[in-house]
């Protein structure tokens, strides 16, 4: 379409990239909340220091929920194959995230009206499971991304799962759900150290570098294993990044090691992996050193880093088809029209800056240490 200022092989990487920006998003913003919800148990000892961490993510958890809205909404927009053979394939485990997710709204609402221990620690409970079970299988599905879905799809592109839940529990998978929650777990941890005091900031630093160290160890038996143990995917015929999306129209072979020739083609994205390493070994260190605001922002540079090592291994693919490899979803055969690709991009240009500077706004407010004396003074407090 001559109108149209952007090529189509240009916004399909553009959509591929604001695609990998949503995901991060969520994985810091809402990892964090997901992280601190793991650590409940373990960093809160009593009632009132696990209302602290409540209050802690209690007024922004919603909001961060908006870079999964977004995510999912762009991939249903700007890639509707993957989006129909992701929800439909991995529906249950996607039901299990959500069953989680909601315990986590409850949990906050209902918690609180009744003093009996029982009935909190009940939903302390519910309020760790909501943090543990999304934090994994997040991973987990990552790690079937990367194995390959047993999919198929018909003349006509209608998708055909093959695979049950429990398949995608294979033990590369579950290695990467570990990763994504030691991951969280050290943006948790660093947010409690830095917004809390005494002995809950001193548990958060304690569990915080264990679980940096523990994601330092799988990021780097993980990449070993993709290495060695895993076969990746490579096309095998002509690449055409400009056609209407058909992902019949190539053929794709099983590689042992093809998940990282992106990184022997173009060497700059080494940066990535290299991000991930740097950025937890040095939240490791400012927790131990009792630097919070540096410890922060080095755990989302480790989550920004193990997030793009896993997007820039993939390119091109979006979801490999470990039935018929030659079904696997590409980023230049299953993507929306040129067109629609433009206006949505002509969207995202008009409200991500002001979701950008609103996200921002509420944090700015709601900054400040979390203690029980402060929750005493406000009377909206968990």
């Amino acid at each position: 379409m001559d109108f149209i200022p952007i090529d189509y092989e240009s916004l399909r990487i553009i959509w591929w990239a604001l695609l990998g920006i949503l995901l991060i998003g969520f994985a810091i913003m809402g990892g964090m909340d997901l992280g601190i919800g793991a650590l409940l148990p373990a960093v809160a000892r009593t009632d009132e220091e696990r209302r602290v961490l409540l209050n802690l993510i209690g007024p922004t958890w919603e909001g961060n929920q908006v870079w999964l809205v977004l995510g999912g909404g762009a991939i249903f927009a700007a890639w509707p194959p993957l989006y129909a053979v992701s929800f439909s394939g991995f529906y249950l485990a996607m039901i299990v995230i959500l069953l989680a997710l909601i315990l986590r709204p409850v949990g906050f609402k209902f918690r609180g009206k009744i003093t009996d221990r029982r009935w909190r620690e009940a939903w302390d409970w519910a309020l760790f499971v909501g943090g543990f079970v999304p934090s994994v299988i997040f991973g987990v599905a990552v790690g079937n991304v990367l194995l390959g879905a047993p999919f198929s799809l018909d003349a006509t592109l209608r998708p055909q799962y093959l695979g049950t839940f429990f398949g995608l529990l294979t033990p590369f998978a579950l290695l990467c759900g570990l990763v994504s929650l030691a991951m969280v777990a050290t943006m948790g941890a660093s947010v409690i150290a830095a917004r809390t005091e005494g002995a809950i900031a001193q548990r958060a630093r304690i569990y915080g570098r264990w679980a940096g160290l523990a994601a330092l160890g799988l990021f780097g038996l993980g990449g070993l294993w993709v290495a060695f143990g895993i076969e990746g995917y490579v096309i095998t015929s002509t690449v055409v990044t400009d056609a209407a999306s058909n992902p019949l129209n190539k053929t794709v072979a099983r590689q042992a090691g093809a998940w990282l020739a992106n990184y022997g083609n173009q060497p700059w994205m080494m940066i990535a992996p290299f991000l991930g390493f740097v950025g937890l070994g040095l939240a490791v260190y400012y927790l131990g050193e009792r630097w919070n605001v540096p410890a922060i922002l080095a755990s989302g540079l480790a989550i920004f880093g193990i997030v793009s090592t896993a997007g820039l291994s993939l390119f091109p693919f979006l979801l490999p088809s470990s039935f018929d490899p030659d079904a696997s979803l590409t980023v230049w055969d299953a993507s929306s029209s040129h067109l629609t690709l433009f206006i949505m991009l002509i969207a995202t240009v008009i409200f991500l800056p002001i979701i950008l500077a609103y996200t921002s706004w509420v944090y700015k407010v709601m900054s400040g240490p979390v203690t029980p004396k402060s929750l005493g003074r406000n009377p909206n407090a968990y």
